[in-house]
């Protein structure tokens, strides 16, 4: 479940970013900050989506930041991050962005069930909604409760 990975330490609202680097670097803080990934982790999805292109936008509005284990994940970790203004991310068909979910997968399937699980989740009607109007941390955390049944 999401909610196992999630913690209030890694939810941001509001946040104010420059473009997609600063959106992702910022969003990603947080797992650095408790341990979550190595900076170095942050640095890879940065240079994946130079490399790649935005295959982190996995739907319209939303991004999974997220690297592969071996960057540096050092916790099973997700984190919500919604921003102030959305910014494009160079995805044509899920430009721009606004909300940002951080994942930290210490192993391959972890990556994929973590996926699936908020896949299933942006497809709960008024999900996106409830999380944008949401006021705080504990909020956020009731919502993606519910959302999981």
């Amino acid at each position: 479940m999401l909610s196992d990975l999630l913690d209030e330490g890694l939810i941001r609202l509001g946040v104010e970013a420059s473009d997609w680097e600063d959106a992702v670097r910022k969003a990603a803080q947080p797992l650095i900050d408790l341990e979550m990934v190595t900076r170095g982790y942050v640095d890879d999805i940065v240079r994946g989506v130079n490399v790649l292109g935005p295959y982190i936008v996995i739907a319209p509005r939303v991004a999974l930041p997220h690297a592969r284990p071996e960057s540096g994940a050092l916790r099973p970790a997700l984190g919500v991050v919604t921003l102030a203004s959305p910014v494009p991310f160079g995805s044509a068909e899920n430009d721009p962005v606004k909300f940002l979910f951080p994942l930290s997968a210490t192993d391959n399937d972890g990556h994929l069930g973590a996926l699936q699980a908020l896949v299933e989740m942006l497809r709960t009607p008024g999900f996106l909604a409830r999380l944008e109007k949401a006021g705080s941390a504990a909020e956020v955390m009731t919502i993606i409760c519910e959302a999981e049944g």
